[in-house]
């Protein structure tokens, strides 16, 4: 079996002192890809490196919600730059986080929109991080982003966001929280979604899934992820991995 992380960390202070030793588990574990995403621009540079390095490794670059107020026109101009790698695959992650709140709202808003200016002119799929900010989400990508080009990153709502995400043609990709026992809204989701418009993730170094909970992340606890889906949609994890496996191809690589 082939696994795919749509979405982890790999460039991140958590993976400093065993990074290598990590990426070759990695491969040991029969991961076939892995996108690690840079979510500021300090990250930028590392995560051309692991590209570079590793052939099985595609990178993604944008502001996260959390460093909305730091982007400005030499961060726009650095991800234009950087954008031009043929592995940089996706620009995100991007959108708005009101559960932290570590920058001001009507910044996230404002940045997240030029954001998504930004990757619809550099033709890439937009990862969305969307957290405890649905409406206001769903409005600026209404507003701003009616292509739908891309995917809602660690999904954490219930079905009836999945909808109004599915409708304007995202992809949606489930974290290891699904495995979690408070997930239940998440499950239910799991089960509405099309598997053509599934995609799975670890978000490593976060969010680690059960029985790991409370440990370092890492890309090959995907699997986990994925057989949880695999229980919801009452298919083998074999199949399931291979439909996501070709998700990701077709959105991310085009093939």
């Amino acid at each position: 079996m082939m696994f795919v992380d749509s979405h982890c960390h790999l460039e991140m202070e958590s993976y400093k002192a065993d990074r290598d030793a990590v990426i070759q588990k990695c491969i040991d574990e029969g991961m076939q890809y892995v996108l690690t995403v840079g979510t500021e621009e300090s990250y930028f540079p590392a995560v051309v490196e692991l590209v570079d390095k590793y052939t099985f490794i595609y990178g993604a670059v944008g502001i996260h919600p959390h460093n909305a107020a730091d982007f400005n026109d030499g961060t726009e101009k650095a991800i234009k730059k950087i954008t031009a790698h043929k592995k940089i695959v996706g620009y995100g992650e991007v959108g708005l986080d009101f559960f932290k709140n570590y920058s001001p709202r009507d910044i996230q808003k404002k940045i997240f929109a030029r954001q998504l200016w930004l990757a619809g002119t550099l033709s890439l799929p937009v990862i969305v991080h969307s957290r405890d900010a649905k409406n206001e989400t769903v409005e600026i990508l209404k507003s701003e982003y009616p292509s739908g080009h891309g995917v809602i990153h660690c999904f954490s709502y219930d079905r009836a966001a999945a909808k109004e995400f599915l409708d304007m043609g995202f992809y949606i990709s489930i974290p290891g929280t699904v495995t979690y026992k408070t997930a239940g809204a998440l499950r239910e989701a799991v089960r509405y979604i099309p598997h053509e418009r599934l995609l799975a993730e670890t978000d490593a170094p976060f969010l680690t899934p059960v029985p790991h909970r409370g440990k370092r992340n890492v890309p090959w606890y995907v699997k986990i992820t994925i057989a949880a889906i695999a229980a919801e949609l009452k298919i083998s994890t074999e199949r399931t991995a291979g439909v996501l496996r070709d998700n990701f191809a077709r959105l991310f690589l085009k093939k």
